[in-house]
């Protein structure tokens, strides 16, 4: 339990995986039926970037500052007026809380006890919201599916012990077997690309349904020791996901990359619909 994601709060990952986010909760609320969402590595619901724990890597000013910087391009637009409004930088947790109507529910785990305390505390007085200290993907098993029938799951492990790509890949399975309906979203890193090729094989080999990855790196991923970009894998995306995620990834590339050779995006289909 070394790895903590408030060191990394608003990095150019961050800001990857939120947009993305932001814009299929949004998507999935355009249906009136309620939804819920199950977050499986939540983290702490917002992070103070200037004072704790991000201030000492200071990752968050190659990502989000430099977002808040000036009028952010038009796909990103939903997503950094949602920061601006919650204050301090928000987790997943925060993001998805502050998207909920009146009927959907958030379920979220966080393994790491102190972690998992003050996400707690955070939400003592919201009901639509429960906070488990568990594993997150032992929670896949207990809390699939929800009586809401639809939603989001989102894995977003740290990616430090040995197996965790293929983790993500049965987590992927085991979710959409208990839950048919729901959007599933896993992050996961670019360092280089013999990890990221070894899970997208296994997600086109797995029995999945209707997948897609979208990625993002800052200069060519070859560096496995160097976070040179990251990814998200989608499950039954919403409808326009792919041109929507081009979309923002060109956006976010456009204000967080440097112009270094190799950088670039792309959105692929990995499994048909």
């Amino acid at each position: 339990m070394n790895y903590r994601h408030a060191f990394h709060a608003g990095n150019f990952a961050d800001c990857m995986k939120h947009a993305l986010l932001v814009w299929m909760l949004g998507a999935l609320a355009r249906k009136p039926a309620a939804l819920f969402a199950l977050d499986t590595h939540a983290g702490l619901r917002r992070h103070d970037l200037a004072l704790g724990p991000a201030s000492r890597t200071g990752e968050w000013q190659a990502g989000i500052a430099r977002l808040l910087d000036a009028p952010p391009p038009a796909p990103l637009a939903e997503y950094v007026a949602l920061v601006q409004r919650l204050g301090l930088y928000p987790g997943s947790p925060a993001i998805i809380q502050a998207m909920l109507r009146a009927d959907d529910r958030l379920a979220c785990c966080e393994l790491h006890p102190e972690d998992a305390a003050t996400l707690r505390h955070s939400f003592r007085h919201d009901r639509q919201v429960a906070v488990h200290h568990r594993d997150g993907y032992e929670a896949i098993g207990a809390l699939l599916p929800p009586a809401q029938k639809r939603g989001i799951v989102l894995i977003d492990p740290p990616y430090e012990a040995p197996g965790e790509f293929e983790r993500v890949g049965a987590a992927l399975r085991q979710a959409q077997a208990r839950c048919p309906a729901a959007t599933l979203a896993a992050w996961y890193p670019i360092k280089h690309r013999a990890p990221v090729r070894g899970l997208h094989l296994d997600l086109q080999s797995g029995g999945l349904r209707d997948v897609v990855a979208a990625e993002l790196w800052l200069r060519e991923p070859l560096d496995a020791a160097r976070l040179n970009g990251c990814g998200l894998a989608v499950v039954n995306p919403p409808y326009q996901f792919e041109p929507a995620a081009r979309d923002i990834l060109a956006a976010l590339l456009s204000r967080l990359g440097s112009g270094e050779a190799g950088e670039g995006h792309a959105v692929t289909r990995l499994v048909a619909e």
